[in-house]
């Protein structure tokens, strides 16, 4: 395996021996922009897809702040379809799909597994370069006439709008690639580098969740990249593939689109199902209950998802036969995702729980996770399906899903990994009022779209009927206020990077690998192999009150 990082020899210096650690080892942008460092790599994935996310967010707060009023708010119809689709393409493309694989979980797996580095250090650093190049095409977009095809680029009109569909659809192909190779590492890491003794039932389930999410990257995204590729083709040489005014078919478009897509959902909230087995273990201070139906339901969820793609598609002329199917199929996806709900609950049950805000986030996601899963059943059912398809219900379900799901692990485990990514801690008081802020304003946004979607409200519309207007006003005031949320998360975190308490190597009490290494982690992460355990046996780590960390009272290393 090539060296964890590649320094520039003037610039790097050597700081004492007690405080050296991956963020010290080196120094210089050289040491950082050509690092191997599957940690330094997920740094600069944290700051890239949060950067992403605070776009993302920013287009959104404008979309909902031109919904205040039924007509002309802020900007003209033309605009607003760009608002929505930039939010939308940016926030999934950028943020939701690879923000927990690429960051979180570059960070975290290596260290999970008591190893040095991911399989493929270089391709971990190429892929990262793919996914800076992708974002660039994003950037062109918006200099070059916005996008306003919605983030599913559906034909005819991403072929006859003179918006700059190619520079998207362009940066969203060089991204699959980055997910791909992101995927392809993760699994050969998962394969290879488990130490002595980490059998697969062995691994933390955060591993499990990763591993499953790989497979769906690696075999899914190809299918979005050729997808993609047809469509520029199409556009930039008038091939008749899905235009019907050239003799294609655009609801091809649409099975080729969700076959992807679909799977797509799955990447990016099975990450988040494995970040919350790991708080709801953490923070409740008691072994998973059961173990291996919550490794197992990750893989079959990732089964699963490439064959319930058709219930995006009930009215697009799908024989009733296959309608059929695919209903019955949608509900069996449920399954796998109950089966983590009850475990977690009964993981907590008579548990020693600790209220840290990583765990709140855990149960504000469980609390969303649940109406997102449930909401998507009235959208399985054909005859109900009818009804609600196209309208504000799907945008909440939507959300509820992807939001407040997937980004609510991804900030909770942010904070549970914080301390160990930048040996810092954050302030307790101030990370629990935006949280607050956070889950009341996810909520009083996008509640409010289930009911407004339930009585007919479209969803995309610019303009709409007066007797929707309060329930728009309603949504636009949760968004400022989950947004306000954000921006102070935002403070706190960057303020415990320069006065933050220095963090212990354990605050938390938690039994995996990651917490046996210092904080921050040295070069090598480790400087003796540890020893491989129960990753949730919690007997034998005490809380020590003088220094507020948690030590382990029984051996977790052995000699290299």
């Amino acid at each position: 395996m090539a060296d964890a990082t590649m320094t520039n020899p003037s610039a790097a210096s050597t700081p004492p021996a007690g405080e050296m650690n991956y963020l010290t080892c080196a120094r210089g942008w050289k040491s950082w922009f050509l690092t191997l460092d599957h940690k330094r790599i997920g740094i600069m994935y944290l700051i890239a897809t949060m950067s992403s996310f605070g776009l993302a967010g920013l287009f959104a707060l404008l979309v909902r702040t031109e919904l205040l009023t039924p007509k002309d708010t802020i900007v003209d119809a033309d605009m607003y379809n760009q608002f929505f689709t930039l939010h939308g393409a940016i926030m999934v493309f950028l943020f939701i799909i690879p923000s927990i694989p690429a960051a979180l979980g570059n960070f975290v797996l290596p260290i999970m597994l008591g190893a040095k580095d991911v399989a493929f250090p270089k391709l971990n650093l190429f892929s990262f370069y793919l996914w800076m190049f992708g974002g660039i095409f994003a950037v062109v977009t918006l200099a070059t006439g916005g996008l306003d095809t919605g983030w599913t680029f559906y034909t005819p009109y991403s072929i006859e709008t003179q918006t700059a569909v190619i520079a998207m659809t362009t940066g969203a192909f060089i991204l699959g690639f980055s997910s791909i190779f992101t995927g392809l590492n993760f699994i050969v890491t998962i394969h290879k580098l488990r130490p002595p003794g980490m059998t697969w039932f062995k691994m933390p389930l955060f591993l499990w969740a990763i591993y499953a999410t790989a497979i769906l990257q690696v075999i899914a995204t190809p299918v979005l990249g050729i997808t993609l590729l047809l469509l520029i083709a199409e556009r930039a040489l008038g091939v008749g593939i899905f235009a019907a005014s050239m003799g294609g078919d655009p609801v091809m478009f649409q099975h080729f689109f969700w076959f992807y897509s679909h799977p797509a959902v799955y990447i990016m909230i099975l990450p988040a199902l494995g970040i919350v087995s790991e708080l709801i273990a953490c923070y409740s201070h008691k072994p998973i209950f059961g173990y291996r139906f919550i490794a197992w339901s990750s893989i079959a969820i990732a089964l699963f998802s490439f064959i319930v793609w058709g219930h995006h598609m009930f009215t697009s002329g799908q024989s009733e036969l296959v309608n059929m199917v695919f209903s019955a199929l949608t509900f069996s996806v449920s399954i796998p995702s109950a089966i983590k709900v009850f475990n977690w609950l009964a993981t907590m049950y008579k548990g020693a729980i600790t209220l840290q805000t990583p765990m709140l986030y855990g149960l504000g996601f469980i609390f969303l996770f649940t109406i997102g899963g449930l909401t998507g059943l009235p959208l399985a059912m054909l005859s109900v399906d009818v009804h609600l398809h196209d309208t504000y219900f799907v945008v909440a379900h939507f959300h509820y899903v992807m939001m407040g799901s997937t980004v609510i692990a991804m900030v909770g485990g942010m904070h549970h990994w914080w301390p160990k990514m930048f040996g810092k801690m954050y302030n307790e008081t101030a990370a629990r009022i935006a949280f607050v802020l956070v889950f009341i304003g996810f909520n009083v946004t996008f509640f409010t779209q289930f009911i407004i979607g339930s009585q007919g409200m479209p969803r995309r519309y610019y303009d709409y009927e007066p007797q929707f207007q309060l329930g728009h006003q309603i949504s636009t005031m949760g968004s400022y206020v989950m947004g306000l949320g954000f921006l102070l998360m935002l403070g706190y975190l960057l303020h415990s990077l320069v006065r933050g308490k220095k963090a212990p190597a354990n605050p938390w009490g938690g039994s995996t690998l990651e917490w046996v290494a210092s904080s921050p982690p040295s070069h090598h992460n480790f400087d003796e192999a540890p020893q491989v355990d129960d990753p949730y046996d919690f007997t034998g780590i005490d809380y020590k009150p003088d220094t507020d960390e948690y030590v382990f009272n029984r051996p977790r290393a052995a000699k290299a």
